[in-house]
């Protein structure tokens, strides 16, 4: 059984980071307001959406089981959209809501929220699609944000990060383990096994060292799109997971494939490929399903 634990849908496109807004084009492509054109989706696509129907299509025709629904800046939040696509498919989908910690009604919104019936939240808080992009560099271990995982603390299961990659403001990985130390009965997933690029083989063993904490867990949606430029099986990918393998244990990482942006770059047969030889048969079961399950199901 599969289980993609970083998907994504959206029937109209709402992102919004460090390049303003992200609004639809046609034939895949988006536009962010500084006027920077981006393919977004394969150019087959003759409306730039991705509606759940699509998604569900895409995994029955790579029998994926499930999948987890991580929305963030770049395509929109869409908490009705997740919340409604999870009451519309249970057996095959969950999902994570989301919210600016800077609204100025943040408890009113958090309330509604956590009257939806997920039991997962994700902050994106990197400096280009994510949060610090659009407001700002602020502490993950600080007081606002604090205040909000004690609000969530007992009431929701999963909260995952998406960071940014080594070297931005938003790439707090100290004090995630900070969190996980304080709010231990939270799972702590971090997104794209926290986006290393290329060359950065000494962090990411410093970083996997640092995390390896019985409540964090990892995904590796897109890992092979951080570490560009290569060409499938991704060499670079693979090392990293080797290293996260033997660092964290394959019961603490799970696939993705952050559908439907990586679409335009890699198959899914190819995605779920790539890796499959990194693994045994017992450690492929916790990276393709057993993980993921357990963390968000």
């Amino acid at each position: 059984m599969i289980i993609d634990s970083h998907a994504h849908i959206f029937s109209t496109l709402s992102g919004f980071g460090a390049d303003g807004e992200l609004k639809p084009l046609h034939n895949g492509k988006a536009i962010w307001s500084t006027g920077e054109v981006i393919q977004l989706l394969p150019n087959e696509y003759e409306e730039t959406s991705f509606p759940v129907e699509e998604l569900l299509k895409i995994m029955d025709q790579n029998k994926i089981d499930k999948a987890v629904l991580l929305q963030g800046g770049f395509l929109g939040f869409n908490n009705i959209e997740v919340s409604e696509a999870v009451k519309k498919y249970p057996a095959r989908l969950t999902g994570a809501l989301t919210v600016n910690p800077f609204c100025r009604n943040l408890d009113k919104i958090l309330n509604h929220l956590l009257t939806l019936g997920l039991n997962t939240f994700k902050f994106e808080v990197s400096t280009g699609c994510g949060l610090m992009g659009s407001n700002g560099t602020f502490n993950l271990a600080g007081e606002l944000m604090y205040s909000i995982y004690k609000k969530l603390y007992g009431k929701i299961k999963t909260i995952s990060f998406d960071l940014g990659s080594p070297g931005d403001e938003s790439h707090q990985v100290e004090a995630l383990r900070k969190i996980s130390l304080d709010f231990p009965n939270f799972n702590i997933v971090v997104c794209h096994l926290s986006s290393p690029r290329r060359e950065q083989d000494e962090n990411i063993k410093r970083e996997l060292n640092l995390l390896c904490r019985e409540n964090i867990y990892f995904d590796t949606a897109a890992l092979f799109w951080k570490t560009r430029p290569e060409n499938y099986p991704f060499p670079y990918a693979r090392k990293y997971l080797n290293y996260a393998k033997d660092i964290v244990g394959a019961e603490h990482l799970m696939w993705g494939s952050d559908m439907p942006s990586t679409l335009c770059n890699a198959s899914i047969k190819e995605q779920l490929e790539y890796a499959s030889d990194v693994f045994n048969d017992e450690e492929k079961e916790w990276y393709y399903y057993k993980c993921a399950d357990k963390v968000y199901f």
